[in-house]
């Protein structure tokens, strides 16, 4: 059954929905899946995921890749960091989420939006929310992850906001020998500027980042920016 929408146009009802009835986002989750034809959210949502572009996008990550994600708010880019760390722990690989604007709470939902129950990922998924995420800390605390390790960064420009951290360059070049040395996918959610949206491109591109100070873009590896349900994936800059 196809849904009436993209997937992310109903998740922002439903957000709508439960702010206008002051209900949980997954009791709104549930009455658009209704509306829609399914049980549940879960229901709708894992027919979704049959289509989803993430388990594609994961399979072209390897060990060691800096993968730069950007959207524009509201563009799924979160959901896509949080698929391909499902996509890593279904192989049996831990998945890490660093976010210095997300909380735990707001990381379950998003789970629960795209259908997933995070506790069976319990051993595998690690939700990190500390001010004090940096190159430096990320670091020291991925000292002993293993290999094959998906970590997620929500997101790229907050890394360049304390002034006592390293500049953005200078952080990434850090994370990227890390990642290189210890065989791990960072995935670097990056916010588009808004610029973008005077422009006549159906989707972002690596022009569109927005950086509030330098940064050498060539140190990602491979790129994946999403619009309006499209995607766009491009391996080496």
């Amino acid at each position: 059954m196809k849904t009436t929408q993209p997937i992310y146009h109903l998740k922002r009802k439903a957000k709508a929905l439960s702010r206008a009835e002051d209900i949980p986002l997954h009791q709104a989750l549930d009455r658009i899946a209704k509306d829609e034809g399914y049980g549940r959210w879960s229901l709708l949502a894992a027919k979704a995921s049959e289509t989803t572009p993430a388990g594609e996008l994961f399979a072209h990550l390897q060990p060691g890749d800096l993968l730069l994600l950007g959207a524009r708010p509201g563009h799924g880019k979160t959901l896509m960091g949080l698929q391909l760390a499902v996509e890593a722990m279904k192989t049996g690989h831990p998945g890490i989420f660093f976010s210095l604007e997300y909380t735990r709470e707001n990381v379950e939902d998003r789970f629960r939006a795209i259908g997933i129950d995070c506790t069976q990922f319990n051993h595998l998924f690690e939700f990190d929310g500390s001010d004090a995420i940096s190159a430096d800390y990320m670091t020291e605390k991925l000292a002993s992850t293993r290999r094959g390790t998906l970590v997620v960064i929500d997101y790229l420009q907050l890394l360049d906001q304390k002034r006592e951290n390293p500049e953005l360059s200078a952080q990434v070049r850090t994370l990227k020998a890390f990642a290189r040395q210890r065989g791990l996918m960072m995935v670097f959610i990056a916010q588009i500027d808004r610029s973008f949206e005077r422009t006549e491109k159906s989707l972002p591109d690596i022009t569109d980042i927005r950086l509030p100070n330098p940064l050498d873009l060539k140190l990602f590896d491979k790129t994946c920016f999403l619009n309006n349900g499209k995607m766009a994936f491009a391996a080496a800059l």
